[in-house]
């Protein structure tokens, strides 16, 4: 099991460690902001050089670069959604009296650029690795758009904790967007269809005769799988889950109230 508990760790780590390090430039003075985003995009160039560079290297190495680089460009998504700098044709609050599918597209328009980048960084990737043995940065970037994506309509559809101080406080207009329920038809699928693929996925890691990328890449993508399906839990379990990453969230006043995020 030693062989496994390494990458497992990695993931975690870099998973909780680039979760708060978002968190905290994106609740940093937005004087900041520029700057932040200036840095992730030069590591977003590095990212995508690593990407191309891992995508024919099968050993450890290669697969540690490509989940790494994976990471690297959806942070990049992160930072450019949360800082304001590639956000919808209308990001403004909706009228109380929007309702279904109305509110849908509203929520939408308030992101619309930003769904269209998340595109074109998973073509940019499919591109780069296309025809080559090592596709991990590929199955790591698509592992988090569709849990992002499933996390973000839960949190519309309505959950118990909405997680507010996540938010930046310029976003605040998001959280008529958002609801607070005990329940939504879409989450026990969500959990379910997550704790499925990760254990498929672990179970992948487990095969025989696998080449030293694909165990690593498969560990790795489980045990983001598995987080992914933490944070829904997070959504709607009664833990506090925010002191994951208190480090990064500002301090506020006693009884301040923020508003809520949009996804964990």
């Amino acid at each position: 099991m030693g062989t496994y508990a390494a990458p497992v760790l990695y993931a975690v780590l870099l998973w909780w460690f680039s979760t708060g390090l978002i968190l905290l430039l994106d609740h940093a003075p937005r004087r900041t902001h520029p700057w932040s985003m200036a840095g992730a995009t030069l590591l977003l160039a590095g990212a995508l050089v690593a990407i191309r560079s891992s995508a024919a290297d099968t050993s450890a190495t290669g697969a540690y670069t490509a989940f790494t680089a994976a990471l690297v460009v959806w942070g990049w998504q992160e930072m450019s959604y949360y800082m304001g700098f590639l956000s919808g044709p209308r990001p403004v609050a909706c009228a109380p009296s929007v309702r279904g599918l109305d509110r849908f597209l509203a929520a939408l328009a308030t992101s619309l650029w930003h769904e269209f980048a998340i595109v074109v960084g998973g073509l940019a990737i499919l591109a780069l690795v296309w025809g080559s043995p090592n596709r991990f940065a590929l199955w790591t970037y698509g592992t988090l758009v569709v849990m992002n994506l499933s996390a973000r309509l839960n949190l519309f559809l309505g959950v118990r904790n909405l997680h507010a101080e996540f938010l930046p406080d310029h976003l605040g207009y998001l959280a008529c967007y958002l609801s607070r329920k005990p329940m939504n038809l879409l989450f026990p699928v969500s959990v379910s269809l997550g704790t499925i693929a990760a254990a498929l996925l672990g179970r992948a890691a487990l095969g025989a005769d696998l080449l030293e990328h694909e165990l690593i890449g498969f560990t790795v993508l489980a045990t983001l799988t598995a987080l992914a399906t933490l944070e829904h839990w997070f959504l709607m379990l009664p833990l506090p889950s925010a002191e994951l990453w208190r480090w990064s969230l500002p301090a506020r006043a006693p009884g301040e109230a923020a508003g809520p995020p949009d996804h964990v």
